[in-house]
């Protein structure tokens, strides 16, 4: 049978997600400092009274939004994990780090760290939640690779990481396509390099798999 009447739970819960939703959406396209809550509530539907019942202040929306960030960030990291398992291990580890800290929402997060250098309430809301997600990340890329806690994927994870973040950088200040993919692909040459002469290769100089 068809469901009656959404619950008084169900509706807010809809009326924020709509609302960190528009803010992540204002963030990609105004960026930080034009990105108003008037802008947001006309893009989530939403009344100035609705969005002060769940956020009362804009520094507690954003706050709301870096977390709500980087669950969508997270989710799409499971699906491109599933979706890039593949015979070479390093191509799939640098594609998953890749899509989860390019894209439109990476462009969100560099909004938000850009603005908490100077904003002392949301740094301190990012930290928690960005280090979170190097964990999970750190721990999906260290699967693919097929080395469980070695102090050199490690290293090459966080410098997967800085890359990334620098080249969707490059993006969003309108840098050359073609160069970024040649440096991603000089990148991974290096990651397998540096596997290969560990001593956690195999005969064949790949790295070890589980």
């Amino acid at each position: 049978m068809p469901r009656g009447h959404r619950t008084q739970a169900e509706r807010s819960e809809q009326t924020r997600t709509a609302l960190l939703d528009a803010t992540v959406e204002c963030l990609v396209e105004l960026g930080y400092s034009r990105t108003s809550v008037q802008e947001i509530c006309a893009r989530a539907g939403v009344s100035k009274g609705a969005q002060q019942h769940h956020f009362s202040t804009k520094a507690e929306l954003m706050a709301s939004a870096v977390e709500h960030l980087t669950h969508r960030i997270a989710t799409e990291l499971v699906v491109s994990t599933d979706a890039l398992r593949r015979d070479d291990p390093v191509d799939a580890a640098v594609e998953v780090i890749r899509r989860g800290f390019s894209g439109r929402l990476a462009a969100a997060f560099i909004e938000l760290w850009v603005a908490s250098r100077t904003d002392k309430e949301l740094a301190e809301a990012m930290l928690p939640v960005d280090r979170a997600l190097g964990r999970a990340t750190l721990e999906t890329f260290r699967e693919l690779i097929g080395r469980d806690d070695s102090p050199l994927v490690d290293n090459l994870y966080w410098m997967t990481v800085n890359l990334i973040r620098g080249l969707a950088l490059d993006e969003s200040l309108g840098g050359d396509p073609a160069r970024r993919e040649r440096l991603v692909g000089q990148w991974k040459q290096m990651v397998r390099a540096a596997l290969a002469d560990s001593p956690g290769a195999d005969r064949d100089g790949d790295p070890a798999r589980p």
